[in-house]
């Protein structure tokens, strides 16, 4: 497995945490990162959308899927954004812009394995 797909593919366990977390233990997941708890549903859909997309980490790294690696390099990007935004709104807890910070390093282990690779 090439570095590249062990980063998407290890990233992909990450997000099956946060999914299996904010499914089952919603509100202990999200008091431990001083967010607000919650007894809406939405918060097990967000789960549920974060463990199959951790799916699809996990068996694209196995398949070394080469022309998802890129695009997982700007989706996480982009969640560090705008997660930042919405701290720098006051929409969410400051604790949100770690969880941005993770995927941010998630897609700088990737872009720079991509690098190494050419």
């Amino acid at each position: 497995m090439s570095a590249a797909a062990k980063s998407v593919y290890y990233f992909g366990f990450y997000l099956y945490a946060i999914g299996l977390g904010l499914i089952f233990i919603p509100n202990l997941f999200l008091s431990t990162f001083q967010l607000p708890e919650t007894n809406e549903v939405w918060i097990r859909v967000v789960g549920i959308l974060a463990f199959l997309i951790g799916f699809y980490y996990h068996h694209m790294g196995i398949a070394n899927f080469k022309s998802f690696y890129m695009l997982t390099v700007i989706a996480r990007s982009v969640v560090f954004l705008a997660f930042l935004c919405f701290v720098a709104l006051k929409f969410a807890s400051p604790m949100l812009a770690g969880f941005g910070v993770v995927d941010l390093l998630g897609a700088a282990w990737t872009y720079m394995a991509l690098k190494k690779e050419k």
